[in-house]
């Protein structure tokens, strides 16, 4: 059913997302007049709060998180907001939360940004309180599960209440407008979808890296590591947006069918086929910092970096190598995809003593979004003693290339398709479990293998043996 919801309830509305992301978005969203005047925005959490302790608390979040520029009529937003308290793990309080939210004209959406253990009794309160129905939306914020088995526990929980076409899964990476423009570039280009394939790609690198620690994730983060945290969402979805068939509209049904089709055509990974490490002691932009077991405070095998060579195999992919790289405690902040064309067939220029390289694509996600295609060019001069080529970027830096737009927190959108009801940017339940199937046969042979993290010095760029996983092939990380 189609509608505009006129009601957004916020679980988690006091925790660190909520802070950091959801309220400066909806504000945003507010000041820009994209969401309708009527739209009433309910909090809830354990935390007991008063309306007006709520809004006093959104208030400094906004003040902290959201540049000043975009805090228009904050005071009006401000009003929209309303809070009850709630203890999600019983039904006592659910029947308070429904005359809260009251009784929408168009319609609810919720976001649920709590720990997975509370998405299944959050899910009976709401149907025990009537908070369910045709005319609501369901919003999940990740970890989606630690593997296949308790991902399909949540999505049966959250599927006894709602239809699929009811439930938003939200990966925030598919909110970036470069990783949108990713589609853009493939699909609204002549020049780039011809060439996107084997014949003339000769592999693609993804890369997703943290110059950070454990920031207070501390219990999360040594349960899930950095396969699951990092590469079963966000790197999957790029992945799955690089490599996929053009679809036959840009709607929901059409994009997400594709991307699980490359996902389901992932070939298994073989043992010398993955490099996982952990960071000891050193030093970032001139800071010393701890290891990983000293933030930790114990000794741990969690991997917080690791490198795999994968492969779709399909026509269009067969033979590419898809190298993923993620980690923290690394060099530089930097999420990035490398697309690296072959080499021209035959260079006219050879005897002329001219030197060849590869056209190379890079699309920066973060922290600038920007796209750079290196191209070859002649060096001027007479050529005397030859010819001489050179390598040279062409740039498009998105906030130069439209200016007077705003640089969006990626939740933005993301929040505004859950209230007009766009499936197009969340993932589907078919997607989340061939992602998982592919994550649990590594983690699977890890331990058949007895796989134990390879150490490295933060400020470094992971495990030596991360850079020999691509040299082997003749391939070097872009760094």
């Amino acid at each position: 059913m189609s509608f505009t919801a006129d009601r957004l309830l916020l679980f988690g509305a006091t925790g660190d997302l909520a802070q950091r992301m959801l309220l400066p978005s909806l504000c945003a969203l507010h000041a820009d007049e994209l969401i309708a005047p009527d739209v009433k925005i309910i909090g809830t959490a354990r935390s007991e709060m008063s309306d007006s302790e709520f809004r006093a608390f959104a208030r400094e979040a906004l003040e902290k998180y959201l540049p000043a520029d975009r805090r228009g009529g904050m005071a009006d937003f401000l009003n929209r907001l309303s809070y009850q308290t709630l203890d999600a793990t019983t039904l006592d309080g659910f029947d308070d939360l429904a005359r809260k939210v009251g009784t929408p004209a168009r319609g609810l959406a919720i976001f649920l940004s709590t720990a997975p253990s509370l998405f299944e009794p959050t899910i009976k309160g709401l149907q025990h309180a009537g908070l369910d129905g045709k005319t609501v939306r369901m919003c999940l914020e990740k970890p989606l599960g630690t593997d296949l088995g308790s991902s399909c526990e949540i999505n049966d929980a959250v599927a006894s209440a709602f239809e699929e076409d009811q439930i938003f899964r939200i990966d925030h990476y598919l909110g970036k407008e470069t990783v949108q423009n990713l589609l853009a570039l493939r699909f609204a280009n002549i020049m780039f979808e011809p060439l996107w394939n084997a014949a003339h790609i000769e592999h693609v690198q993804i890369t997703v890296a943290e110059t950070v620690g454990l920031e207070g994730r501390v219990a999360f983060y040594d349960d899930a590591g950095a396969i699951r945290d990092m590469v079963q969402n966000h790197m999957l979805q790029l992945l799955a947006l690089v490599a996929m068939e053009p679809p036959s509209d840009f709607d929901a049904t059409a994009i997400r069918d594709e991307k699980v089709k490359v996902l389901r055509s992932l070939r298994a990974v073989s043992g010398n086929e993955t490099v996982t490490g952990q960071y000891r002691a050193g030093a970032i932009g001139g800071q010393a910092v701890p290891g990983y077991d000293d933030e930790l405070g114990k000794d741990s095998d969690t991997e917080t970096f690791v490198a795999i060579k994968g492969h779709v195999d399909n026509w269009r992919w067969k033979g590419v190598p898809f190298y993923l790289r993620t980690g923290k405690r690394l060099p530089q902040r930097r999420t990035e995809i490398v697309v690296q064309f072959r080499c021209v067939p035959h260079s006219i220029f050879a005897e002329k003593g001219a030197r060849m390289e590869p056209n190379r694509l890079v699309i920066g996600i973060q922290p600038e979004e920007n796209i750079s295609l290196n191209l070859m060019a002649k060096v001027p001069g007479l050529d005397r003693e030859g010819i001489r080529l050179r390598s040279v970027p062409l740039d498009i830096a998105m906030p130069d290339a439209f200016v007077g737009q705003h640089r969006r927190i990626a939740y933005e959108r993301l929040l505004l398709d859950l209230i007009e009801g766009d499936q197009t940017l969340f993932v589907r339940r078919d997607e989340v479990e061939a992602q998982w199937e592919w994550i649990d046969a590594i983690r699977a042979g890890w331990s058949a293998n007895g796989v134990v993290p390879k150490t490295y010095t933060a400020g470094s760029w992971g495990p030596s043996a991360a850079i020999a996983l691509a040299e082997r092939d003749g391939v070097t990380w872009n760094e």
